[in-house]
């Protein structure tokens, strides 16, 4: 039987089937490589300023698989530094942190570099807090829980010529949200002690559990 014969016998031989979780893995090495090949000065730039480690670094990983240039700072002192290596174009500040204010932060950074775009972020926030951020200059202010998505499409529907911001124009938490906030507020303020922010509150810490487990409003 010659070789031509003996080639259509034999069968023939396919590649290994490749698995669900290695056709991922090897996608998210493409990922990689091709954010790897543009340049930082190629991608918008964002500070993301926020004493809260585990969000922080949370939403610098999400914003920086949407494709931006991310750098953090754990508070103001660091914001302040950075922005001065390098003014990014937008910022997202925390308004609650140790040593400075978020608004005492975006003054900052907004003397640095005026075209700076900033939203604030705050688990506490209300109506007065709102108009004083966005008539320092921030374009938004975002209350938390709060993910990548929501705040890139802050920053899209903030736009320099924006009217003055009043307290009509900012819209009023709902009473269970205002509730929400008080609470999470005491809470900050007896360092995260439960038992105590009861007391303060006024109510049984079973009940102050209850609240604490539920999602924001």
């Amino acid at each position: 039987m010659d070789g031509q014969c003996l080639r259509a016998i034999a069968p023939e031989q396919t590649d290994p089937p490749v698995s669900s979780l290695a056709r991922h893995t090897q996608s998210e090495t493409t990922l990689e490589a091709l954010r790897g090949m543009v340049p930082a000065e190629a991608r918008p730039s964002i500070l993301v300023v926020d004493d809260n480690d585990p969000f922080r670094e949370r939403l610098a990983r999400a914003l920086a698989d949407r494709g931006f240039d991310v750098r953090t700072a754990a508070n103001g002192e660091e914001a302040v530094f950075e922005a001065r290596q390098d003014s990014p174009e937008m910022a997202i500040v925390d308004l609650r942190m140790p040593d400075r204010t978020g608004l005492e932060v975006l003054k900052d950074l907004l003397q640095i570099d005026p075209s700076t775009r900033a939203i604030i972020l705050t688990g506490y926030g209300n109506i007065a807090t709102a108009v004083t951020a966005m008539r320092i200059g921030a374009i938004g202010f975002l209350p938390k829980p709060v993910d990548a998505d929501e705040i890139l499409a802050a920053f899209a529907r903030g736009t320099d010529n924006s009217p003055e911001p009043s307290s009509e124009t900012v819209q009023a938490p709902s009473l269970a949200r205002a509730e929400w906030e008080h609470i999470h507020r005491v809470l900050d303020d007896c360092g995260g002690n439960v038992s105590e922010a009861a007391r303060r509150l006024g109510i049984h810490r079973r009940s102050l559990q209850r609240k604490l487990h539920k999602l924001a409003p």
